[in-house]
C-alpha cells in the first residue's frame, strides 16, 4: 500500500491519533502522517471532520474516517490479510467494546481531570476514581487475555490498542501527581502487560516518552490559561 493512499491526520501528543498509528503499524501499512499543531486546525481537517473538528482521520483513497475505535475497525476490516485486531469471537469482540467504550466514556476522562483539579479534595477523589477505574481492568485482563500475555491473547489487539495509548497519559499523570496507578500490589498484571505492550514493535516508536510528555503537559497547560484570559 503506497503511502500516498493512506494518511493520517493527528498530532504525536494524542492518545486517540496512537490508536489509529499502533493499528497501521500492526498492518504493516506505509501512511503519510500529517501534524496538526497546538492552537489551529487545518483547513484538512476541518473539511475531513466538519462534524467535530477533531483529531485523528484516517483518509483512505481520499475518502475520510473519523473517531479513533472506528478507525482502529476500519483498518482491521479493510487490511484482513494482516494480523486480526478485533476478536473473533461475538462475545469477546462485545466485551472488548464494552471495555474501550468505559475507558474513553468514564475512565480517561476522570484520570484526565486530575491534573486540573483546584480542590485537593477534588483531585484525590479523582485520583481515587481513576485508581478503582484500574482495579476493574485489572479483573477485566484475566477475564479477556485468558492467561495470555495481552487483553487480545498471544498479541495486540483491540483492548490493547484503546487502553496502552493511554499508557503515555498515565505515567505522566503519576509522575506530575506524585501517584501510583499501575502497581505491583494492585495491579500485577496490569504492569506486567504495560511493559509488554509498550515494548511491541508496533508501540515502542509511537508512544512518547513520559519525560516528553510531562513538558508538552506544562505547555498545553500554559496555552489554555493564555486561552482563557484572552
Amino acid at each position: 500500500m503506497a503511502k500516498s493512499d493512506v494518511k493520517l491526520i493527528g498530532a504525536w501528543p494524542s492518545p486517540f491519533v496512537m490508536r489509529a498509528r499502533i493499528a497501521l503499524n500492526i498492518k504493516s501499512l506505509g501512511y503519510e502522517f500529517l501534524e496538526e499543531k497546538l492552537g489551529s486546525k487545518s483547513q484538512l481537517l476541518l473539511e475531513s471532520n466538519p462534524v467535530h473538528k477533531k483529531i485523528p482521520v484516517l483518509i483512505h483513497d481520499g475518502k475520510p474516517i473519523c473517531e479513533s475505535l472506528v478507525i482502529v475497525e476500519y483498518i482491521d476490516e479493510v487490511w484482513s490479510s494482516g494480523p486480526t485486531i478485533l476478536p473473533s469471537d461475538p462475545y469477546d469482540r462485545a466485551l472488548a467494546r464494552f471495555w474501550a467504550a468505559y475507558l474513553d466514556e468514564k475512565w480517561f476522562p476522570s484520570m484526565r481531570s486530575i491534573a486540573t483539579a483546584k480542590e485537593e479534595e477534588a483531585r484525590k477523589a479523582l485520583i481515587e476514581q481513576a485508581g478503582e477505574g484500574v482495579m476493574m481492568l485489572e479483573d477485566a485482563f484475566s477475564r479477556c487475555s485468558k492467561g495470555k500475555g495481552f487483553f487480545g491473547g498471544d498479541q495486540i489487539g483491540y483492548l490493547d490498542i484503546a487502553f496502552g495509548s493511554f499508557l503515555g497519559w498515565l505515567r505522566t499523570t503519576e509522575k506530575m501527581n506524585g501517584v501510583k496507578l499501575i502497581d505491583e500490589t494492585k495491579t500485577p498484571s496490569l504492569l506486567k502487560w504495560a511493559t509488554s505492550f509498550s515494548s511491541h514493535p508496533a508501540v515502542k516508536d509511537v508512544l512518547p516518552e513520559t519525560e516528553k510528555l510531562v513538558e508538552f503537559a506544562k505547555v498545553l497547560a500554559k496555552f489554555k490559561a493564555a486561552s482563557s484570559n484572552s
